[in-house]
């Protein structure tokens, strides 16, 4: 099978399953296995692969016509510019969250402590510390699986973040400038209809935000008080939907100077607010 063809072929499989980057998928997947990118597949259009390639790509291709993610097949997803290692442990990091490391980004100087709560593949906390590099930086999750994901992120970025097994603050210690999360935020009712990439691949734990979908903003908003320097900054991702509630459990929780930050494609989905201004 000369490798047009097999692009042919890849593309065809996986639009009969409905995937719905197909073309862009049978592409990718054929650069993984043969270890060419995307100009060299075209110069060698017309040739023909090894029977060994041809095998795993058939196979690959079989495998993603599942829905199984493509960025867990090949084990790697780009997120603010930056090579991230992904497995099933960990939440596939999306574009949507670059916004939230953005608006961390504008209030972060030299020598700020940074938290990040339910890191996951640690994309947040890591692109803060590459970008800032003079940060006290540590990060907490309560999956050992997911830190270990983590870990092996920082070891290939080569970042010093602290990372730390956690149930939220439960083994915390210290205070920060900033403390910022990207925490589960699907309505437990919800589950059942996300997409089939997401509901029967990634991992349920980094999900199911509760029956309402916000009782990670409830801990996180209450418990980050004691760890926030006065005049510290909360931020959370939060779902196209949830702005007024989590705004409303910020001012609960006496957070003042509350915003409001719309993602590329309009929707809400920054919030974060100053604790301590007037305590």
């Amino acid at each position: 099978m000369q490798y047009k063809e097999a692009y042919v072929y890849g593309k065809r499989i996986l639009e009969e399953n409905n995937i719905a980057d197909a073309r862009w998928d049978a592409g990718r997947l054929l650069e993984h296995i043969c270890h060419l990118d995307r100009g060299q597949l075209i110069v060698r259009g017309e040739k023909s692969m090894g029977e060994d390639e041809e095998e795993k790509y058939k196979e690959a291709i079989k495998e993603r016509a599942t829905h199984r993610p493509l960025q867990y097949m090949i084990g790697s997803q780009e997120f603010m510019g930056l090579p991230f290692f992904v497995n099933e442990h960990v939440l596939i990091p999306r574009q949507d969250t670059e916004c939230l490391v953005e608006e961390v980004l504008k209030k972060v100087q030299d020598e700020m402590a940074v938290l990040d709560m339910c890191t996951g593949s640690g994309c947040i906390i890591l692109s803060i510390a590459h970008y800032k590099r003079k940060i006290i930086a540590k990060a907490s999750d309560i999956s050992q699986d997911a830190l270990t994901v983590a870990r092996e992120n920082k070891k290939r970025l080569g970042l010093d973040v602290e990372f730390i097994e956690s149930d939220l603050f439960q083994k915390i210690e210290g205070k920060y400038d900033i403390i910022v999360s990207n925490p589960p935020y699907i309505k437990k009712e919800e589950l059942g209809e996300l997409m089939e990439e997401v509901r029967d691949y990634e991992p349920f734990l980094a999900l199911d935000g509760g029956e309402d979908g916000l009782s990670f903003y409830r801990r996180i908003g209450k418990e980050a008080r004691r760890f926030l320097k006065k005049g510290g900054w909360m931020f959370f991702e939060i779902g196209y939907d949830q702005g007024e509630e989590v705004i409303s459990i910020m001012e609960k929780y006496g957070y003042e100077d509350i915003s409001c930050v719309k993602d590329l494609g309009g929707q809400n989905r920054i919030i974060y607010g100053k604790y301590g201004i007037c305590k």
